[in-house]
């Protein structure tokens, strides 16, 4: 059974998610960074926490915990700093767009692989 999503609209319930902090560390994370569960979840741990280990069990970019736990990013960002913190859980920041172009596949294959799908 999923629990409910918090109301984005109840500022008392996100105050108290976030233990009163407004803000996740500076540059921690961007919306696209990938996260990825280091263990399981402990009994004990706060529930946001607890979800975002288990939907983190594959890499989970920093929008899709946002979207999955029905919450504003700024929220997801403050509960990961605490999960990073405490080593439960490891970022991937993406590649730079340098990196893109150094794997990206050749002109000549890309305009294959459009013909081809044009022909469908």
């Amino acid at each position: 059974m999923n629990p409910k999503p918090i109301d984005r609209e109840d500022p008392d319930r996100l105050f108290t998610v976030t233990g009163g902090r407004s803000r996740a560390h500076e540059s921690a994370f961007d919306t696209v960074t990938l996260i990825v569960s280091e263990c399981e979840p402990k009994e004990g741990m706060q529930s946001e926490h607890v979800r975002i280990l288990r939907i983190c069990r594959r890499p989970t970019a920093v929008v899709e915990i946002s979207a999955s736990l029905g919450m504003p990013v700024s929220v997801v960002k403050i509960l990961l700093c605490d999960l990073l913190d405490t080593g439960r859980i490891t970022v991937r920041h993406p590649s730079s767009a340098s990196d893109a172009r150094a794997h990206s596949p050749a002109p000549e294959t890309l305009k294959q692989v459009l013909d081809a799908l044009q022909r469908l």
